[in-house]
Parts: structure tokens; C-alpha cells; sequence
């Protein structure tokens, strides 16, 4: 064996050791995400959504917002609610919906302090609400989408 095939061998089996083993999961389930598996339904699903929520709203990407939100959605960015009914009339309003405020609190956002209840996962002081939606009527298959956006400012004390 050459010193070559050596170095390969041990970068393979180095790489090995620092990997996960399959099926062994790599953080503990904690009493967060036991509460948003109850309520919503899968926290992993949850976590996945506010990744990709606030890498789509740091890089100001409407459409990919849009792909995250249940449809129709009332949202309420300020003085008045307003129904949007597709992720196209999303795109077209969306700087009128994540106003510099709600997206402030989405990219403050942890994982760890969100707020959960039998309404679903709350982001900040209510301006964005992450629920499951039922798919069929006995409610056996289920999506996980935004289902509240509003501004909150004018409810604080």
C-alpha cells in the first residue's frame, strides 16, 4: 500500500467517525419541540420553515416567502387587513406585508425562544404565526405553513 492510498484511507475514516451515526438523532428532543410536535405537528418541520423563512426574507425574496404561507391568508401590516389569495398577489404585495418591522422580527427570531400554544408556533409578539393545516377531512395528512402575518406594534401596551 502506497502513502498515498494511507492518507486516503485515513481521511475516509476520519470523516467516518465525525458523521452521526444513522438513526441515532443528533440533538435530544426537548420539551419545545415535544410542544410544537403536539400542536402543529412536526418540529422539525417547524425548524425547517423558519430556516428557510428567514434566509428568504434576508434575501428580500419574495416568491419564497410566498411558497411558505397558507393560502388565503388575512394578513394585517397596519391599519386595515387585506386577503391574499395566491402566492402571485403575495409577490405583488409583499413589500407592503413584510414591512421592515415583521421582518426585523423574523430574522431576530430563535428557534429556541419561539412561543408555542394550541394555535401553533409564534414568531415575535404575534407578527407571524407557523400552524398545521388539515389536507383532508380527518385531518390525516397535514401541511405546515405561515398562517398569520400582522403587525403588532398598535396592540403592545
Amino acid at each position: 500500500m502506497n502513502l498515498r492510498t494511507k492518507l486516503v484511507q485515513l481521511i475516509l475514516i476520519s470523516g467516518a467517525l465525525l458523521l452521526p451515526a444513522r438513526g441515532i438523532a443528533q440533538t435530544p428532543t426537548t420539551e419545545l419541540d415535544k410542544s410544537i410536535d403536539l400542536s402543529v405537528g412536526s418540529h422539525a418541520k417547524v425548524q425547517q420553515l423558519l430556516f428557510n423563512l428567514q434566509q428568504a426574507v434576508a434575501q428580500h425574496d419574495p416568491a419564497a416567502v410566498a411558497a411558505l404561507v397558507h393560502y388565503p391568508i388575512k394578513v394585517n401590516p397596519g391599519k386595515r387587513p387585506i386577503t391574499i389569495k395566491s402566492p402571485k398577489a403575495f409577490v405583488k404585495d409583499y413589500d407592503r406585508i413584510i414591512t421592515h418591522h415583521i421582518s426585523s422580527v423574523i430574522l431576530k427570531q430563535k428557534y429556541d425562544a419561539l412561543f408555542v400554544n394550541s394555535q401553533g408556533v409564534m414568531l415575535g409578539d404575534g407578527e407571524v404565526w407557523i400552524t398545521g393545516f388539515c389536507l383532508d377531512k380527518n385531518c390525516r395528512s397535514s401541511d405546515i405553513k405561515i398562517g398569520t402575518i400582522q403587525d403588532t406594534t398598535n396592540l403592545k401596551p
